[in-house]
């Protein structure tokens, strides 16, 4: 056999071996060529540990999404499941419609703000109970969102809907899930807290940080309460 050729077999062997070896050293010391190991050496090898430690801190645009998605699902919940009037839960909607009608254009207006801050706030302090309440809301929201307007576009049509929802809704809708997803950034990191000793100094920052955030939402909520309250039922009046 010619030497040349076992020769140069040789070195392409050692050099394969020379990139497993490698492979195996930047797997298990984490270093290949001064190259940082970023594998979950705990878990299943394929997932940054970066991306486990910081989790609770995703920032607020990423809980934002997770909160859009989730909202998203109980608007599609409702889609395939209409039939919330044959829910018990529906009779308190309808005692709430028909007190509100009852009620003053401003005194809608400080009921709608009391009921939507109340419960932002409440779902905020309690966002720290492993985020159930927070998670609850944006699926249950957009699911009666999507009941109601079924019902709507049965006994009007799906344009009376659309202008019965939207001239607050572009507001509060927005405002309701940055203000649910600061509410899961709390609470994960209030979870986080608990079991993982370095992520306690960071509990206060990230608190301070997502109350300005619901300072804003707060804010928002106000505005859209406004319009709810003082242009809606002009523009559904005008088309009955």
């Amino acid at each position: 056999m010619n030497r040349t050729y076992i020769k140069s077999s040789n070195i392409k062997i050692k050099t394969k071996s020379r990139i497993w070896v490698d492979a195996v050293l930047f797997l298990s010391s984490g270093k290949m060529h001064g190259m940082k190991n970023n594998f979950d050496v705990a878990g299943t090898g394929t997932m940054p540990a970066s991306f486990w430690h910081n989790f609770p801190d995703l920032g607020i645009k990423k809980w934002i999404i997770i909160s859009s998605v989730l909202f998203s699902l109980g608007l599609l919940f409702g889609v395939l499941s209409p039939g919330i009037d044959a829910l018990t839960s529906f009779d308190s909607l309808i005692e709430m419609a028909d007190s509100m009608a009852t009620l003053s254009t401003f005194g809608l207006f400080f009921f709608i703000i009391i009921n939507n801050v109340f419960k932002m706030i409440l779902s905020f302090v309690l966002s720290p109970l492993l985020c159930i309440y927070p998670v609850l809301s944006l699926v249950m929201n957009g699911w009666i969102i999507s009941n109601v307007g079924h019902l709507f576009a049965e006994q009007y049509s799906v344009g009376f809907f659309m202008l019965g929802i939207l001239p607050h809704g572009v507001i509060e809708i927005p405002a309701f899930i940055i203000g649910q997803a600061a509410a899961l950034s709390l609470g994960s990191m209030a979870i986080a807290a608990v079991f993982i000793q370095e992520k306690r100094p960071e509990l206060f920052p990230n608190l301070r940080k997502n109350l300005k955030y619901i300072g804003i939402v707060i804010v928002l909520l106000i505005i859209a309460a406004g319009i709810e309250a003082f242009i809606t039922p002009s523009v559904l009046n005008s088309l009955t």
